[in-house]
């Protein structure tokens, strides 16, 4: 066993590997240990595949950067040849898809080891993973609290050391959330910097990016280094990037224009201790050469965006519920949803082609306005999320109505959708924790293609405010 697997990024696992003083087996087998003792405690894993894992470590991985290095997927949109893939849904349970998405395969060639699927809410649509087919994933620093969502499973996972880093989306804030509730790196790339096909062309109008959650900003940057860059017919294109990500890392950014807002842009409160938290950072990047200037919106209709997003989710998983319902032979499947998802999916069906189009028009609109913003400034800094962690239950789409879910879902995090709706890249940064021992994130977005700035501003930021030490305290049941 590696006794210090769970303090390792995934540059340092690598390099074990590569310079054989650890063999991929014996950190797969490492991986392996951990999971058993801490994933009943956590639930981060909900289609585990160690087999198919095993095998290709048998098989011989490729000599790439991340060789013998343990790995989670997504359990939604990411194809993986031979793995369940079931969208935290009951209707979609036992689907194993037969070849790898785009993604995965440039995943595969960078040696990564794929262990399996990480638990997601149903087809990713809140901020808790508390899907009911599959149960509740807990946060490592608080088993009472959740690791946000979507990609819950995948930020408990890589929190407690399970694996160095794993794969996430990114459709609302779904990177970036569970990232900053559980002390990690999250990072959302300009719309489809990372190709999503070749089956599927774009993920909810180009909102949805996948890239992944990390212990450390090289890892980030170097994983995008090898998955990045358009698929054949990609519909979109980013502006080219300037140098390596990873090389961005080591390079301190020039003197930036910083703006700052600590408001929700919906007027929704926003936890003192967060705001709080932000007005550090902002201290620090002052500190940096660089220059915040508070603002009061970014110059965009949050309000209206808010309305948009609701139909376009629900009109695309409308889409593939009745497509699943045909193929399955159910007269009505949507009544296998959740109770809230369910009603989501039902008035999704009584829109109208018009009713789409204006929700695609006001992304479009927020990314007018969102551009403009970056005519004046660098980069827009932020809370990455309104509230601390939730408890358990707190966001379950379980009860109550659709209205009254929807509302909380965007109060917890009123500050990270447009830069899904505008495609423009955006990440949290750890930065502390709350009196209740809970993490704090801060969100830091420029402007569509600024990936190299993003990453440069992060390295520097890591450098001055090391986060790489603060991690959950799961003694108790290592022992």
């Amino acid at each position: 066993m590696i006794t210090e697997y769970d303090s390792l990024d995934a540059t340092e696992v690598a390099a074990l590997v590569a310079s054989k003083e650890v063999s991929a087996k014996e950190v797969f087998e490492t991986a392996l240990a951990r999971i058993e003792k801490l994933e009943p405690h956590l639930n981060a894993i909900v289609h585990p595949h160690y087999d198919l894992a095993e095998q290709d470590i048998d098989a011989g991985l490729p000599d790439g950067p991340f060789k013998g290095v343990p790995f989670l997927v997504k359990n939604t949109g990411i194809a993986v040849r031979g793995m369940e893939m079931s969208t935290g849904c009951r209707l979609f349970k036992g689907h194993v898809d037969q070849s790898d998405c785009t993604l995965v395969a440039r995943y595969r060639a960078a040696g990564v080891v794929l262990m399996g699927k990480s638990n997601t809410p149903e087809f990713a649509l809140s901020f808790a993973t508390e899907p009911r087919e599959f149960e509740k994933t807990r946060n490592p620093w608080n088993l009472e609290y959740g690791p946000g969502g979507s990609s819950g499973g995948s930020a408990a996972a890589v929190a407690a050391g399970l694996v160095p880093f794993a794969n996430s989306s990114d459709g609302a804030g779904s990177t970036r959330l569970p990232a900053a509730h559980t002390g990690l790196f999250g990072f959302k790339p300009s719309r489809m910097r990372n190709p999503i096909g070749p089956v599927m062309v774009e993920g909810i109008a180009g909102m949805s990016t996948p890239h992944a959650l990390t212990k450390s900003v090289r890892d980030s940057a170097a994983l995008l280094d090898i998955s990045g860059g358009a698929d054949i017919g990609d519909p979109y294109a980013q502006p080219v990037k300037t140098e390596s990500y990873a090389a961005s890392v080591n390079r301190d950014p020039k003197a930036l224009r910083i703006g700052l807002t600590l408001n929700s842009p919906l007027g929704t409160p926003v936890d003192p201790q967060i705001r709080a938290r932000c007005e550090e950072a902002a201290k620090l990047m002052e500190s940096l050469g660089h220059s915040v200037e508070i603002v009061e919106d970014a110059g965009y209709d949050a309000h209206a965006l808010k309305t948009a997003w609701q139909v376009i989710p629900g009109v695309n998983v409308a889409s593939a519920v009745l497509a699943r319902g045909r193929a399955l032979g159910i007269d009505d499947p949507i009544a296998e949803l959740e109770p809230v998802n369910e009603e989501w999916i039902r008035k999704a069906l009584t829109l109208t082609g018009m009713d789409y189009l204006a929700s695609v028009n006001q992304l479009h609109a927020t990314a007018r306005g969102l551009g403009r913003f970056f005519e004046r400034f660098d980069i827009l800094m932020s809370p990455a999320s309104a509230e601390l962690p939730p408890k358990i239950g707190e966001l379950s789409s379980e009860k109550g109505t659709l209205d009254a879910f929807y509302d909380r879902f965007w109060s917890h995090s009123p500050f990270t959708c447009a830069f899904n709706a505008s495609g423009f890249p955006a990440m949290s940064v750890p930065f502390g924790l709350s009196e209740e021992g809970l993490p704090i994130g801060v969100q830091f977005g420029a402007a569509l293609g600024g990936e190299n700035l993003l990453f440069s501003l992060a390295g520097q930021f890591e450098r001055a405010a090391p986060w790489r030490d603060m991690r959950p305290d799961l003694s108790e049941f290592l022992a």
